[in-house]
């Protein structure tokens, strides 16, 4: 099976996470993939093949020479974020692609405009995997999937490359910040590793942002509206009120490179109770403090000013800036900028504006950098990914583990 046809058996799966139902794998969807991974690892050949009660998939690849050979991994994540739906995904492929918008759906009036997304004018002759702008595509991340499982055939393929041994894995639910949550850092067994879940090609990252997840709850008091003079206080106001004293211009719209930001990404509510759903971040660990404070602080006033118990804060911290435990094995950054040099791919070392599971899992004693998987515009319905892209991913992989 070739890694568009692996790419595209895989977004058939229906894999988003959700936050809110407190079990891992966050759904269902998730753990069928994951049996279905399972067996495919087995029947091409592949040891030691384990799938927990979480949805945390291993393999290996034993060594071919007896050369000592230190111990690398390749991971990847399952689900797809919440973002945007990820059900009855419907891709199809653009070969050599020569420019201009793209009717994604003609039927619904659906183009992905090259004057709103202009990074596609990069893949001109390139063939693109799309989706039908109704869905996320799962580029993120089951083109790291199946990048680092078509890498593994290959090997299979030609004994004749001489590797140390591998392991590979493939986590659920890091797109709601819990992918590292049950990893088994020690069962893994790798000297270091690398998820392959960066988007353009060429992305290589060691850097990334400290992250939390806040949920602001506001109590309300409802009564009938002709008669709530001086008793009423509208949940849904307050939350807006909070909302709105937060500085516009710290959110993902006006913030690039190493600015950090919150984000809104959810909100529901009736008088009676609203919630607000954010996710804080920020490179610098000082001022990732400061954010978490501020929303503390500004809760702390509206309970001064609408009375005790108004609003509740829940913040929950979900990963760190792996860049303080990469600095001192700054060598698995160099292999890779080597194997993507080696492999004809421009390395773009850049911080990201955002994290993986290799971020927690650096500061579990696994070093994990990232490596593109290739897509655009993850998250989106206008997500994309060039076949060229994930073929290049794959030789990185390959080269990696020739160059160790």
């Amino acid at each position: 099976m070739n890694i568009t046809e692996r790419f595209l058996r895989y977004v058939s799966f229906h894999t988003t996470s959700d936050e809110n139902t407190g079990t891992t794998p966050s759904t269902p969807g998730q753990m069928v993939l994951a049996r279905a991974l399972r067996d495919e690892l087995a029947a091409m050949g592949m040891e030691d093949v384990s799938l927990d009660e979480n949805g945390y998939l291993m393999a290996t690849l034993p060594a071919n020479t007896t050369e000592q050979k230190p111990v690398i991994g390749f991971i990847a994540h399952m689900d797809t974020s919440p973002d945007a739906s990820g059900k009855d995904i419907r891709p199809f492929i653009v070969s050599n692609y020569q420019g201009g918008d793209v009717m994604l759906n003609a039927e619904k009036n659906i183009v992905l405009e090259v004057e709103k997304y202009p990074e596609i004018k990069r893949y001109i002759g390139n063939d693109i995997i799309f989706t039908d702008g109704t869905t996320l595509l799962g580029a993120d991340d089951k083109a790291g999937v199946a990048e680092i499982i078509t890498a593994m055939e290959y090997l299979l393929e030609h004994p004749e490359i001489k590797h140390g041994k591998i392991r590979i894995g493939f986590t659920p639910d890091e797109e709601i910040g819990c992918g590292a949550d049950h990893f088994d850092v020690k069962k893994f067994g790798a000297d270091w590793a690398y998820t392959m879940d960066g988007g353009t090609i060429g992305e290589l990252e060691y850097e990334n942002f400290n992250a939390a997840g806040c949920k602001l709850i506001f109590k309300g008091v409802n009564v009938h509206p002709g008669s709530a003079y001086r008793k009423m206080k509208n949940a849904m106001l307050m939350a807006t009120e909070f909302a709105q004293t937060l500085p516009l211009w710290e959110t993902p719209a006006h913030t690039q490179g190493y600015e950090g930001f919150y984000h809104l990404v959810g909100m529901q509510g009736t008088v009676e109770e609203a919630t607000l759903s954010y996710i804080i971040r920020d490179h610098d660990r000082t001022r990732f403090e400061s954010r978490k404070r501020e929303i503390e602080c500004l809760a702390e006033k509206m309970n001064r000013e609408y009375g005790e118990g108004t609003v509740e804060v829940q913040l929950r911290d979900q990963y760190y800036n792996m860049l303080e435990k990469i600095q001192p094995v700054m060598h698995v950054v160099e292999l890779a900028k080597k194997a993507m040099t080696e492999a004809g791919v421009k390395p773009k070392v850049q911080p990201i504006r955002g994290g993986t599971d290799g971020a927690r899992l650096s500061f579990e004693g696994l070093p994990c950098p990232n490596i593109f998987a290739g897509g655009e515009n993850f998250h989106s319905r206008f997500e994309y990914v060039p076949i060229q892209s994930m073929e290049a991913a794959m030789n990185v992989i390959l080269k990696i583990i020739t160059l160790v």
